[in-house]
């Protein structure tokens, strides 16, 4: 019997030395940004896709198992995830990846939020208080999540630490190193004009100097309205504006519409990793945002 246990032990601690660290991320950037820091030690899944609306999903069987097997979940924050975020921990179970906790990480903390308001009701449509949640857009925002991230990993997992800290030390090289190149080759978008569908673009506005000018929701959140489409096309019909922007989840017929009634180009921008067959890392992500805005503005 003795032989049987010992035998058993063997089979089992290798199995128990090669188990990774569960990360649960609420939008694929950070997915993306664990997996640069973690590499092999870590496992890492998105509960959102680049083709849904982070504010909007369901809080499925699938995403319960994963949070209550998750080690640490980070998410945007801001209340980005405040229609299903809660209710999917609730019922998860895991009290270790709680807000408040070790195991929780809540991305938008780290940096200045943009857009924070005081008083806010449900007829204001989709308003964040505590800021603008889509801090993804600016890529300085992202190596300081990547630093908390980092620093959080090694925590949990001090295990691994030395692997948390080379795996940040080298995204962080060649992320300063990607800014630096899409700053300079972005310059010439300083002062663009930008109607937007949604307000998801503010942190990309202001690292780029461009200016929004108009949304194509009335409300936000709220579909656009035929009566708020027209008074945009009776305001930018003579100038005013140089490109429309709208998100791979939002439907383009709005900005097609005023598109063809302005003549000002409308151009689809990834909101995140997977929004283009291009954007499939968090390094070919901006390098297509502002592809895209060159060639949208004449610029390529």
């Amino acid at each position: 019997m003795k032989q049987i246990i010992q035998t058993l032990l063997l089979l089992v601690l290798p199995l128990t030395a090669q188990a990774k660290f569960e990360i649960f991320a609420c939008e694929p950037e950070w997915a993306a940004l664990a997996d640069e820091i973690g590499g092999a030690v870590v496992n890492t899944y998105s509960a959102t896709t680049a083709l849904q609306d982070p504010h909007y999903i369901q809080a499925r069987p699938s995403l319960i198992a994963r949070v209550r097997n998750a080690d640490l979940v980070i998410c945007s924050g801001a209340q980005l995830e405040i229609g299903w975020l809660p209710a999917l921990l609730q019922k998860a179970n895991n009290r270790h990846v709680l807000p408040g906790r070790s195991g929780y990480l809540d991305a938008s903390a780290y940096v200045v939020r943009l857009d924070a308001t005081g008083n806010v009701d449900r007829s204001m449509g989709d308003i964040h208080p505590q800021g603008n949640p889509h801090i993804q857009t600016n890529p300085h925002n992202i190596v300081a999540v990547a630093r908390a991230l980092r620093t959080q990993l090694a925590s949990l997992d001090p295990e691994n630490a030395s692997i948390y800290e080379a795996g940040f030390a080298n995204f962080s090289d060649r992320w300063k190193s990607a800014i630096a190149g899409w700053e300079d080759k972005a310059a010439v978008l300083r002062g663009t004009r930008m109607i937007t569908h949604h307000k998801s673009w503010v942190y990309l506005e202001q690292w780029l100097g461009i200016s929004e000018v108009a949304n194509l929701e009335a409300v936000p959140g709220l579909p656009p309205t035929a009566a708020h489409l027209s008074r945009l096309t009776s305001q930018f019909g003579d100038g005013g504006a140089d490109i429309i922007i709208y998100s791979p989840y939002q439907d383009s017929k709005a900005a097609e519409w005023l598109s063809e009634r302005t003549g000002i180009t409308a151009v689809l921008l990834p909101l995140t990793v997977g929004g283009t067959e291009n954007a499939t890392d968090l390094f070919s992500l901006f390098d297509d945002i502002i592809n895209r805005l060159l060639g949208a503005t004449g610029n390529e």
